[in-house]
Formats: structure tokens, sequence, C-alpha cells
């Protein structure tokens, strides 16, 4: 399926605009998972091997294998019931906002294919907590689901830094009972201000916040931490003890960079960086995180897998799961179904 899609539908995707075809992938996507005899014929076809494999157990929730589908490509719910169909042991939605809104103005999406990179200044284009729950309430429940479901929650634009709590709980308050876990976005580097939540005291103020509101629920969800992967050694442990002294279930690394490396020096497109020139600096994150808290603190490593050994290395490193999302841009719809089934075809040798 990979060379099919890399030789044939690939190069007429991209004579199109990044964003266009990105729609048009999720639509794609939607339609399939209403198709409910041919998900189940996919599903059959991408299933790994129960006899060689077993669950990954992470947070509470139980895993069919290690890939999953990053925030970022299915922003409203629209796609996500395709995504077991297609291979993803697991499918985080997203960012989604309190306040529905347009994002930054077009264009803001721009492919690199020689270097398998895209550069993005999407800014939390959402319909809104209220759309994305109501449109949730209507797809299968907690529960029934044949993969996780994780929400990614971002803070409204129009949100002032000094009222960014009040916002994540209203997303929260929203969205919380339909997620099988939460994720706190506060590394995306298009949105004014929002990497100044990882600040020790702000980030204080906003995990206490949700924590509380998490306890108070009949049903408490685990709740993840998303960082950006241009915080500096220093500023990563002080996460890690705000991380800890709120019992977070765990930790999302990473977002995309603001850094330009290599032959990025010298494109002048605004936006964070993803696909593979981030691959080495989210692995590096993802081992001193590992290192840091003993393995106990669990992680999904995103960032640059364009391929088996990518995927191993994050896992390597210390990541229990690991996202994608660009290299699906690049190598095809059925990406995490090769990864999954490379995955094990590796752990056998």
């Amino acid at each position: 399926m990979g060379s099919f899609y890399e030789n044939l539908v690939r190069p007429a995707l991209f004579r199109q605009d990044s964003e266009l075809a990105h729609e048009r992938g999720v639509h794609a996507m939607a339609l399939l998972g209403v198709l409910t005899p041919l998900c189940r014929v996919l599903e059959a076809w991408t299933r790994l091997p129960a006899a060689r494999t077993k669950p990954i157990e992470a947070f509470g929730l139980k895993f069919p294998n290690a890939i999953g589908l990053a925030a970022g490509f299915d922003k409203n719910a629209r796609a996500w019931p395709a995504a077991a169909a297609m291979g993803f042991g697991h499918v985080e939605i997203g960012t989604v906002t309190a306040l529905a809104q347009p994002g930054n103005p077009k264009p803001r999406m721009f492919r690199y294919p020689a270097e398998e990179a895209v550069i993005n200044r999407m800014g939390f284009n959402n319909e809104g907590a209220e759309a994305v729950a109501a449109r949730l309430a209507k797809q299968t429940p907690r529960g029934a689901r044949k993969i996780p479901l994780g929400v990614n929650l971002g803070k409204s634009k129009v949100a002032e830094l000094d009222h960014a709590t009040e916002d994540y709980l209203a997303g929260f308050a929203r969205l919380a009972d339909f997620a099988d876990y939460l994720v706190l976005n506060v590394s995306s580097p298009n949105t004014p201000n929002l990497r100044q939540l990882q600040d020790e005291s702000r980030l204080r103020e906003l995990l206490g916040a949700i924590t509380a509101a998490n306890r108070a629920r009949a049903q408490r969800v685990p709740v993840l931490l998303k960082i950006a992967p241009d915080l500096t050694w220093p500023q990563i442990d002080a996460v890690l003890s705000v991380v800890a002294e709120f019992a977070l279930d765990g930790i999302i690394a990473t977002n995309t960079t603001l850094a330009r490396p290599g032959l990025f020096a010298n494109v002048n497109e605004a936006g964070g960086l993803s696909g593979a020139p981030l691959r080495r600096r989210s692995t590096e994150i993802i081992n001193y995180l590992a290192r840091a808290t003993a393995g106990r603190l669990p992680i999904i490593g995103v960032g640059g897998i364009t391929d088996v050994e990518g995927a191993a290395e994050k896992l390597d490193a210390g990541a229990v799961l690991v996202q994608v999302y660009t290299g699906m841009i690049y190598r095809g719809p059925f990406f995490a179904a090769d990864l999954a089934r490379g995955l094990v075809e590796r752990q056998k040798r």
C-alpha cells in the first residue's frame, strides 16, 4: 500500500494546496468511518495477530498497538471513527478550544517533500468545544470503542493569558465525558503567548485547577500534558516537578518546533516545523524524560516518525506509545498499520 500511495496518490495530492488536500483527507476518512462493513474488513486486515501481540497498558487504558494518530489531523471529531480500520491503536482529536475560532490567515500549511517536513501556523482552527461535544455525543461512547480516543485541549485565542485556566476548564467541562484521556496542549507555537503556560507558576495554576475539577468528577479521566521541543533542560525539569506535584498521568513529547535546523536555516516561513527534521530532538527529550522519571511517567513520543526505525527509536528511548501525523502525509493512510506490523517483526528478530 505504501508504494502505491507514494508513486500514484501522493503526487496528485501534492499538486493541491496543502490545506485543501488535508481537508479532502479528513473527508475521505470520515466517509470511511460511516461505511461500517468496509471498516470491519479493513480492521481484520490491519489488526495484529493476537497470538504474537498483547495490548499495551498505559494510564489505565489498553491499546491494541503502539501507533496513534496525533492531534492536528482530525480537529473536529469528524474522521476518528475510521482510525482503527487504518491500523491505529489510538487516536487524538483536536486541538479543541472552548470557543470556536477560524485560526490564522491562509495560507498556513507548507510541505517540504525533499525533507519530509511540514511547517504549519494553523492557529487552533476548530468548531469549538460545544460543537465537538455534540458530535461526539452521537458517536461510539466510551467503553464501546475499538481503540482509545484522546481529546486535545488548547487555549482560545481571545482568552487572555491570565484567564487561560478558566478557558481550559470550560473545554474540560464540556469534553471530559467523551474522552478516554485528555491532553492539555500548552506547547503549540501558533497561538500568541500559549507557550508561556509551560512556565512553572502558570503551569501550576492550570494543572491545579484541572486536577481539582477532575477529582470532582464521578469518573476521573486520565490527563496528560503536551510539551514543546524547544524547552531547555532546566525548563523541562521545572515542568516535571509540577507534573509530579499534581500526579498527571503522562506526558506527550513533543509538539512542533520553532527551530530551523539544517536546510531550514534559510526558510522564512513562520510556524511550527514537523516531520523528519524533528526526529532527533523529540527523541532526545523522550530519553531525558524517561531517565528523569526513572520510567515511571508514561510518555507518548511524537515527532519525525517516517519509518519503523523511527518509531522503534522513540520506544527504545522510553516512550510507551508513539503518534504520527506528518509521516502519514508522506507515507499514506495505512502508515500506522505498516508501522505496527514492522514493530512486531522487529521484536521477533
